[in-house]
This record gives C-alpha cells, sequence and structure tokens, in this order.
C-alpha cells in the first residue's frame, strides 16, 4: 500500500497561496479559531500541512456560498 505525500508549507508559502501578507498568516493564527495550526519542526522551522489549509480553503468557500 502507497502512501500519500503530505506537502508542507512555510508561512511565506501560505501567504502566496491565500494572496495575502505573510503577517496576515500569523493574525489569522491568534484570531481565528478555523485556521489551521501549524506545527514546528524546529525552534526556527514552522509548517503548515497543505491538506489543512485545503480544507480550510474549501470550509470557507462554502461558507460564502451559503
Amino acid at each position: 500500500m502507497r502512501q500519500k505525500t503530505e506537502f508542507l508549507l512555510s508561512d511565506k508559502n501560505v501567504a502566496q497561496r491565500l494572496n495575502v501578507h505573510r503577517g496576515t498568516i500569523w493574525h489569522w493564527l491568534k484570531h481565528d479559531p478555523t485556521f489551521p495550526r501549524p506545527f514546528k519542526l524546529s525552534e526556527r522551522c514552522t509548517r503548515w500541512r497543505l491538506s489543512e489549509i485545503e480544507a480550510w480553503e474549501n470550509a470557507k468557500q462554502r461558507g460564502a456560498a451559503a
């Protein structure tokens, strides 16, 4: 059985994907409980799972359409 590859995104990658400033990502992290939580690979290396960002985007789109 083949495992699914999980892509990891930096704050810069997430900001580019969502077309916002990097600071916005950190603001959402503090103020939006629905925004995906990152994890630390090391003290100075924080990453988000692409699958979680995609799920958050889809939920936002469904909410906007309702």
